[in-house]
């Protein structure tokens, strides 16, 4: 059963009722292309802005070219980094002994002091803010056992996240044979990043003491100035080096909507700050976002699951569905309910029972799992004959 919504008015797709056993539909994967603009004058070699949300594409330049990203390549430190304390195999409280290794990288740094003792919280504030080489190899220790193993580790991440151009040869983005990715795929590894909310406590700080065991401070200032100087941007990941050129990663949120923007290969820091600038006015200025399924929306259908004590079911998506539009324009969905065949007692709640999909003009855009909200028993001798009795035709 099909219904057709505006995105002008909130849809109400989960109030409906739906008759019949359908058909489970086959999941197609959604990342709708909204417009590639040719006169957003982006003068970075690589481009790219996505809405967090929809996965929509706003703006795209040469975005699948296989370019050194410097200092971006964090990024997958920061996630694994991330993963390794959801997964308990890292504590934010732990202390790192850092080898003499780590205490040598060079580069962008806070000078940790070999065999000294740092807490995992206090690394990751340094890589966030001050892009610190030495913290990134103190942690890919930790948690790789080794810098190789580590490696290992985000090369993996990239088959998972199907990053297919993008390949690490170390963990901090400092020059090495080997080691691309794209505006695409930096995208793709940042979206993962910022879905750790605890990143957030760390990527809005603008400067902070770092101190060693010694209490020696050092001062840390954010290498991402559009924290402090563009209106909704919540964090982002700088990186340079000469074969690099400039680059920047940034999210940023406003009014609902959700921009994540890259740039690779600036010619300097000012035109960096520029064309994310740009990118994120022009997305603001002429997009907007509508939720069309909500997760929380609940809806009863009648069902005629085998063995079952009940007709009727609760259920509702298994995720939010946002569809990104210009502003001003009016866009019409086809929301369609359906049943896994054969289905028999018991359900439990969150059990899945079919899907939900979303056409516009007759093309199917999404699908998501549609799960029951109601305990549903095997029905009994007693039940079986109240549907009998319930059918009798009275002459």
């Amino acid at each position: 059963m099909k219904k057709r919504f505006s995105v002008f008015f909130i849809i109400f797709a989960f109030l409906l009722t739906i008759n019949g056993i359908m058909t489970f539909s086959k999941k197609s994967a959604f990342a709708q292309n909204i417009s590639t603009e040719n006169d957003l004058n982006i003068v970075s070699k690589s481009a790219y802005l996505t809405d967090e949300k929809s996965d929509a594409v706003i703006f795209s330049k040469n975005e699948n070219e296989k370019l050194p990203i410097a200092s971006m390549c964090k990024i997958m430190t920061l996630l694994l980094t991330f993963e390794a304390i959801d997964s308990q195999k890292l504590s934010l409280n732990e202390y790192i002994t850092v080898s003499e290794d780590a205490s040598k990288m060079g580069g962008s740094q806070v000078f940790l002091v070999a065999n000294g003792k740092y807490m995992v919280s206090e690394l990751i504030k340094s890589i966030v803010v001050a892009s610190a080489n030495d913290s990134c190899y103190a942690l890919a220790e930790r948690i790789g056992g080794s810098e190789e193993g580590f490696i290992s580790m985000m090369n993996e991440k990239c088959k998972t996240l199907k990053m297919d151009n993008t390949r690490f040869s170390n963990c901090t983005g400092l020059p090495k044979d080997g080691q691309y990715s794209t505006a695409k795929d930096v995208s793709v590894m940042f979206k993962e990043l910022i879905k750790h909310k605890k990143y957030f406590d760390y990527s809005k700080i603008w400067t902070e003491d770092f101190v060693h065991p010694s209490g020696q401070k050092i001062l840390m200032t954010n290498t991402n100035k559009l924290i402090r100087f563009y209106e909704g941007c919540e964090g982002g990941k700088t990186g340079y080096t000469s074969e690099a050129g400039f680059c920047l990663s940034c999210v940023a949120r406003r009014n609902g909507l959700s921009l994540i923007s890259v740039v690779i290969s600036a010619p300097d820091t000012k035109t960096r700050t520029k064309d994310i600038t740009t990118m994120f006015n022009y997305g603001f200025n002429n997009y907007e976002n509508k939720l069309v399924l909500n997760k929380e929306e609940k809806a009863e259908i009648n069902i005629d699951v085998k063995n079952a004590n009940a007709e009727t079911v609760l259920c509702k998506a298994e995720e939010n569905f946002y569809i990104l539009s210009k502003k001003g324009e009016q866009r019409a969905f086809d929301i369609e309910y359906k049943l896994f065949d054969n289905l028999s007692a018991p359900i439990s709640v969150g059990d899945k029972i079919g899907s939900v999909n979303v056409y516009e003009n007759n093309v199917l855009i999404k699908s998501i799992n549609l799960l029951s909200e109601t305990e549903i028993e095997k029905a009994t001798i007693f039940d079986n004959l109240k549907k009998i009795v319930k059918n009798i035709t009275i002459i």
